[in-house]
Protein backbone atom coordinates (compact mmCIF):
# COMPACT_ATOMS: atom_id res chain seq x y z
CA UNK A 1 0.00 0.00 0.00
CA UNK A 2 1.07 3.42 -1.08
CA UNK A 3 2.36 5.87 1.67
CA UNK A 4 -0.49 8.66 2.77
CA UNK A 5 2.69 11.10 2.81
CA UNK A 6 6.14 11.61 1.61
CA UNK A 7 9.00 11.30 3.80
CA UNK A 8 12.46 12.74 3.07
CA UNK A 9 15.01 10.99 5.10
CA UNK A 10 18.76 12.49 5.24
CA UNK A 11 21.94 11.63 7.29
CA UNK A 12 24.86 13.13 8.47
CA UNK A 13 28.17 11.09 8.94
CA UNK A 14 28.40 11.21 12.64
CA UNK A 15 26.20 10.08 15.10
CA UNK A 16 23.95 12.52 16.33
CA UNK A 17 20.11 13.60 17.29
CA UNK A 18 17.06 12.14 14.96
CA UNK A 19 15.20 15.27 14.34
CA UNK A 20 11.67 15.47 12.47
CA UNK A 21 10.06 18.49 11.50
CA UNK A 22 6.47 18.23 10.02
CA UNK A 23 4.43 20.55 7.47
CA UNK A 24 0.70 20.91 6.92
CA UNK A 25 -0.50 18.62 10.00
CA UNK A 26 -3.46 20.97 8.83
CA UNK A 27 -3.85 21.04 5.11
CA UNK A 28 -4.75 24.96 5.54
CA UNK A 29 -1.10 25.45 7.40
CA UNK A 30 1.25 25.72 4.71
CA UNK A 31 3.76 28.06 6.07
CA UNK A 32 5.78 24.56 7.22
CA UNK A 33 5.52 22.84 3.69
CA UNK A 34 6.63 26.12 1.91
CA UNK A 35 10.07 25.99 4.32
CA UNK A 36 10.51 22.50 4.47
CA UNK A 37 10.45 22.23 0.72
CA UNK A 38 12.98 25.05 0.48
CA UNK A 39 15.26 23.07 3.31
CA UNK A 40 15.42 19.80 0.94
CA UNK A 41 16.06 22.09 -2.31
CA UNK A 42 19.25 23.26 -0.43
CA UNK A 43 20.22 19.94 0.54
CA UNK A 44 19.40 18.19 -3.00
CA UNK A 45 21.58 20.58 -4.03
CA UNK A 46 24.23 20.59 -1.54
CA UNK A 47 23.91 23.77 -0.71
CA UNK A 48 23.07 22.25 2.51
CA UNK A 49 24.93 19.35 4.22
CA UNK A 50 24.13 17.37 7.60
CA UNK A 51 27.07 16.47 9.10
CA UNK A 52 25.51 14.54 11.76
CA UNK A 53 22.73 12.67 13.33
CA UNK A 54 19.49 12.06 11.56
CA UNK A 55 16.55 14.65 9.60
CA UNK A 56 13.63 13.50 8.34
CA UNK A 57 10.77 15.92 6.47
CA UNK A 58 7.87 15.49 5.91
CA UNK A 59 6.26 18.36 3.90
CA UNK A 60 3.25 17.50 3.71
CA UNK A 61 1.30 15.18 6.11
CA UNK A 62 -2.39 15.53 5.89
CA UNK A 63 -2.41 15.24 2.27
CA UNK A 64 -6.67 15.08 1.60
CA UNK A 65 -6.54 18.59 3.75
CA UNK A 66 -3.82 19.84 2.06
CA UNK A 67 -5.71 19.61 -1.39
CA UNK A 68 -8.46 20.70 -0.50
CA UNK A 69 -7.06 23.87 1.40
CA UNK A 70 -9.52 22.98 4.55
CA UNK A 71 -7.73 22.22 8.24
CA UNK A 72 -8.61 18.56 8.19
CA UNK A 73 -9.55 15.55 5.85
CA UNK A 74 -12.49 14.24 7.89
CA UNK A 75 -11.45 15.06 11.51
CA UNK A 76 -8.34 17.09 13.20
CA UNK A 77 -5.41 15.16 12.84
CA UNK A 78 -4.17 16.71 15.89
CA UNK A 79 -6.59 15.65 18.64
CA UNK A 80 -6.89 12.02 19.67
CA UNK A 81 -3.65 10.85 17.77
CA UNK A 82 -2.42 7.19 18.61
CA UNK A 83 -2.55 3.83 16.92
CA UNK A 84 -5.87 2.46 15.29
CA UNK A 85 -6.51 -1.52 15.03
CA UNK A 86 -10.01 -0.42 12.60
CA UNK A 87 -9.33 2.90 10.75
CA UNK A 88 -12.30 4.27 9.73
CA UNK A 89 -11.15 7.80 8.36
CA UNK A 90 -8.63 9.64 6.01
CA UNK A 91 -6.99 10.95 9.91
CA UNK A 92 -6.92 7.65 11.56
CA UNK A 93 -4.90 5.78 8.71
CA UNK A 94 -2.66 8.94 9.03
CA UNK A 95 -1.95 8.81 12.62
CA UNK A 96 -1.32 4.65 11.63
CA UNK A 97 1.84 6.00 10.08
CA UNK A 98 2.75 8.96 11.58
CA UNK A 99 2.92 7.59 15.42
CA UNK A 100 5.75 4.86 14.35
CA UNK A 101 7.79 7.79 12.75
CA UNK A 102 7.32 10.15 16.04
CA UNK A 103 8.33 7.07 17.90
CA UNK A 104 11.76 6.19 15.86
CA UNK A 105 12.93 10.15 16.65
CA UNK A 106 14.03 11.86 18.99
CA UNK A 107 13.12 15.63 18.55
CA UNK A 108 9.73 16.98 16.72
CA UNK A 109 9.66 20.21 15.13
CA UNK A 110 6.16 20.63 14.16
CA UNK A 111 5.08 23.82 12.06
CA UNK A 112 1.40 25.27 11.97
CA UNK A 113 0.11 28.46 11.72
CA UNK A 114 -3.56 29.79 13.15
CA UNK A 115 -6.67 31.83 11.99
CA UNK A 116 -6.87 34.68 13.76
CA UNK A 117 -3.92 38.18 13.67
CA UNK A 118 -1.19 37.34 15.92
CA UNK A 119 2.33 36.63 16.23
CA UNK A 120 4.05 33.50 16.32
CA UNK A 121 4.68 31.52 19.33
CA UNK A 122 5.50 28.01 20.47
CA UNK A 123 3.66 25.56 22.63
CA UNK A 124 5.58 23.64 24.93
CA UNK A 125 5.14 20.41 26.99
CA UNK A 126 5.03 20.70 31.11
CA UNK A 127 8.13 20.79 33.15
CA UNK A 128 9.52 17.63 34.54
CA UNK A 129 7.02 15.88 36.58
CA UNK A 130 5.62 12.11 37.13
CA UNK A 131 2.11 12.78 36.96
CA UNK A 132 -0.64 10.64 35.43
CA UNK A 133 -2.30 12.88 32.76
CA UNK A 134 1.66 13.70 31.25
CA UNK A 135 4.53 12.52 32.88
CA UNK A 136 7.85 14.16 31.48
CA UNK A 137 11.40 14.27 31.92
CA UNK A 138 13.02 16.31 29.43
CA UNK A 139 11.39 20.06 29.51
CA UNK A 140 14.91 21.23 29.73
CA UNK A 141 15.93 20.12 26.39
CA UNK A 142 12.79 21.19 24.84
CA UNK A 143 13.18 24.92 26.51
CA UNK A 144 16.60 25.46 25.33
CA UNK A 145 15.49 24.13 21.64
CA UNK A 146 12.20 26.44 22.56
CA UNK A 147 14.67 29.12 22.95
CA UNK A 148 16.58 28.79 19.81
CA UNK A 149 13.73 28.89 17.05
CA UNK A 150 13.88 33.08 16.73
CA UNK A 151 10.87 33.58 18.52
CA UNK A 152 9.76 35.77 21.97
CA UNK A 153 7.10 34.04 23.32
CA UNK A 154 6.27 30.04 24.34
CA UNK A 155 2.83 29.20 25.87
CA UNK A 156 2.23 25.93 28.26
CA UNK A 157 -0.38 24.18 29.39
CA UNK A 158 -2.11 22.49 26.88
CA UNK A 159 -2.90 18.91 27.93
CA UNK A 160 -3.83 20.44 31.03
CA UNK A 161 -6.37 22.75 30.25
CA UNK A 162 -7.60 20.04 27.79
CA UNK A 163 -8.09 17.95 30.18
CA UNK A 164 -10.17 20.21 31.90
CA UNK A 165 -12.50 21.25 29.00
CA UNK A 166 -12.99 17.71 28.52
CA UNK A 167 -14.15 16.94 31.61
CA UNK A 168 -16.85 19.39 31.07
CA UNK A 169 -18.06 18.40 28.34
CA UNK A 170 -17.60 14.62 29.71
CA UNK A 171 -15.17 13.45 27.18
CA UNK A 172 -11.66 11.71 27.77
CA UNK A 173 -8.32 14.13 27.86
CA UNK A 174 -6.74 11.64 25.09
CA UNK A 175 -8.46 13.49 22.46
CA UNK A 176 -6.16 16.49 23.30
CA UNK A 177 -3.05 14.45 22.31
CA UNK A 178 -1.50 15.86 18.66
CA UNK A 179 2.08 15.50 17.56
CA UNK A 180 4.30 16.55 20.53
CA UNK A 181 2.34 14.97 23.37
CA UNK A 182 2.45 11.58 21.60
CA UNK A 183 6.05 12.18 21.02
CA UNK A 184 6.75 12.64 24.30
CA UNK A 185 4.68 9.05 25.58
CA UNK A 186 7.48 7.73 23.51
CA UNK A 187 10.55 9.52 25.16
CA UNK A 188 10.90 12.04 22.83
CA UNK A 189 10.27 15.56 23.34
CA UNK A 190 9.35 18.33 20.66
CA UNK A 191 7.11 21.71 20.08
CA UNK A 192 4.38 23.15 17.89
CA UNK A 193 5.85 26.20 16.43
CA UNK A 194 2.50 28.26 15.19
CA UNK A 195 4.56 31.04 12.72
CA UNK A 196 1.76 33.46 12.46
CA UNK A 197 -1.38 33.83 10.50
CA UNK A 198 -2.44 31.44 7.77
CA UNK A 199 -2.07 33.83 5.18
CA UNK A 200 0.55 35.89 6.65
CA UNK A 201 3.93 36.01 4.11
CA UNK A 202 6.10 36.27 6.70
CA UNK A 203 5.15 32.56 8.05
CA UNK A 204 6.73 30.65 5.95
CA UNK A 205 10.72 32.44 6.80
CA UNK A 206 9.81 32.06 10.16
CA UNK A 207 8.95 28.26 9.80
CA UNK A 208 12.43 28.35 7.55
CA UNK A 209 14.65 30.19 9.89
CA UNK A 210 13.27 27.75 13.22
CA UNK A 211 14.29 25.00 11.24
CA UNK A 212 17.53 25.84 10.22
CA UNK A 213 18.30 27.20 14.01
CA UNK A 214 16.75 23.83 15.01
CA UNK A 215 19.80 22.19 12.68
CA UNK A 216 22.32 24.71 14.13
CA UNK A 217 21.17 23.66 17.82
CA UNK A 218 20.86 20.05 17.53
CA UNK A 219 24.49 20.04 15.88
CA UNK A 220 22.95 18.23 12.82
CA UNK A 221 24.67 20.90 10.39
CA UNK A 222 28.56 23.20 10.45
CA UNK A 223 26.62 26.33 12.07
CA UNK A 224 27.04 27.77 15.40
CA UNK A 225 24.59 27.47 18.25
CA UNK A 226 21.87 30.46 17.42
CA UNK A 227 21.65 32.74 20.67
CA UNK A 228 19.34 31.68 23.23
CA UNK A 229 16.37 34.10 23.24
CA UNK A 230 14.52 35.58 26.80
CA UNK A 231 10.94 34.68 26.19
CA UNK A 232 7.50 35.75 27.39
CA UNK A 233 5.81 32.49 28.61
CA UNK A 234 1.92 32.63 29.09
CA UNK A 235 0.38 29.53 30.95
CA UNK A 236 -3.15 28.08 29.71
CA UNK A 237 -5.49 27.91 32.24
CA UNK A 238 -9.16 27.36 30.75
CA UNK A 239 -10.79 26.51 27.19
CA UNK A 240 -14.29 27.98 26.59
CA UNK A 241 -16.16 25.69 24.35
CA UNK A 242 -18.55 27.05 21.44
CA UNK A 243 -22.10 25.45 22.19
CA UNK A 244 -24.52 26.92 19.11
CA UNK A 245 -23.95 28.97 15.92
CA UNK A 246 -26.01 31.66 17.95
CA UNK A 247 -23.08 32.37 19.46
CA UNK A 248 -21.04 35.20 19.24
CA UNK A 249 -17.59 37.55 20.00
CA UNK A 250 -17.82 41.27 20.74
CA UNK A 251 -15.42 41.74 17.87
CA UNK A 252 -12.53 40.01 16.42
CA UNK A 253 -10.25 38.81 19.05
CA UNK A 254 -6.42 38.71 17.80
CA UNK A 255 -4.55 35.97 19.88
CA UNK A 256 -3.11 37.13 23.34
CA UNK A 257 -5.21 40.45 23.86
CA UNK A 258 -5.05 41.35 27.13
CA UNK A 259 -8.24 40.70 29.08
CA UNK A 260 -9.39 42.47 32.16
CA UNK A 261 -11.25 40.72 35.22
CA UNK A 262 -14.71 40.89 34.35
CA UNK A 263 -14.41 42.02 30.61
CA UNK A 264 -16.79 41.06 28.01
CA UNK A 265 -15.78 38.35 25.40
CA UNK A 266 -18.48 37.29 23.89
CA UNK A 267 -22.71 36.05 23.68
CA UNK A 268 -24.33 32.91 24.12
CA UNK A 269 -27.21 32.31 21.64
CA UNK A 270 -29.35 33.15 24.59
CA UNK A 271 -27.90 36.34 24.71
CA UNK A 272 -26.11 35.45 28.53
CA UNK A 273 -22.95 37.42 28.26
CA UNK A 274 -19.19 35.18 27.86
CA UNK A 275 -16.76 37.15 30.46
CA UNK A 276 -13.70 36.37 32.00
CA UNK A 277 -13.31 36.05 35.58
CA UNK A 278 -9.52 37.30 36.46
CA UNK A 279 -6.81 39.39 34.17
CA UNK A 280 -6.13 37.18 31.62
CA UNK A 281 -4.74 36.61 27.40
CA UNK A 282 -7.36 34.93 24.89
CA UNK A 283 -5.82 32.31 23.00
CA UNK A 284 -6.79 30.63 19.87
CA UNK A 285 -9.97 32.44 19.31
CA UNK A 286 -11.64 30.91 16.66
CA UNK A 287 -14.62 32.89 14.68
CA UNK A 288 -15.56 29.60 12.28
CA UNK A 289 -15.75 27.57 15.66
CA UNK A 290 -18.65 24.66 15.36
CA UNK A 291 -21.08 23.80 18.55
CA UNK A 292 -18.95 21.07 20.47
CA UNK A 293 -15.70 22.64 19.98
CA UNK A 294 -13.10 25.36 21.41
CA UNK A 295 -14.35 28.80 20.61
CA UNK A 296 -10.86 30.09 22.47
CA UNK A 297 -8.19 29.39 25.27
CA UNK A 298 -7.31 31.67 28.46
CA UNK A 299 -3.61 32.06 29.46
CA UNK A 300 -1.94 34.06 31.94
CA UNK A 301 1.66 34.98 32.44
CA UNK A 302 4.17 32.50 34.10
CA UNK A 303 7.49 33.00 34.84
CA UNK A 304 8.73 30.14 33.52
CA UNK A 305 11.05 31.17 30.69
CA UNK A 306 11.58 34.81 31.03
Amino acid sequence: MASLFDTFEFRGAAGGPRLLALGAVHGNETCGTVAIRRVLQQLSTGELRLRAGQLTLVPVVNRLAYDHRRRAGDRNLNRDLRHFDHPRDNEDRIANELCPLLASHEVLLDLHSFHSPGAPFVMVGPENNGGALEPFSHSREEEAFARRLGIDRAVDGWLDTYAKGAKRRGGSAAYGVGTTEYMRTRGGWGVTLECGQHDDPRAPEVAYRALMNALAHLRLIDAPDPQPQRMETLRLTDVIDFQDPGDRFVRDWPSFEPLKAGELVGWRADGSEVRVATDSCIVFPNMNAVPGAEWFYLAERSPRMG
